[in-house]
């Protein structure tokens, strides 16, 4: 048997649902502001993305350091070699 049940939104929202969206958006915000709105959000994206970009080279540079085993010797280690030297 068929099932008559459809969902209201399935997947993407495409012709009339864009339509209602875009009509509320112009009553929220007037139709001078949406400019503004997408940019501001087109720059906040921008700005998320160099953010992320960043912090995964950081983290594949330290992968990298610690995958290589050579690490600055600490000052311990520099103490201990000038003593010895001068025993």
């Amino acid at each position: 048997m068929y099932d008559p049940i459809v969902p209201l939104f399935p997947g993407l929202p495409g012709g009339p649902e864009l339509l209602i969206v875009l009509f509320v958006l112009v009553l929220l915000f007037g139709a001078n502001k949406i400019p503004k709105l997408a940019r501001s959000t087109g720059q906040a994206m921008g700005e998320f993305k160099r953010g992320r970009e960043e912090i995964e080279e950081e983290l594949q540079e330290g992968a990298e350091e610690s995958a290589s085993g050579s690490e600055t010797p600490t000052t311990e280690t520099t103490e201990t070699t000038e003593t010895e030297k001068t025993s």
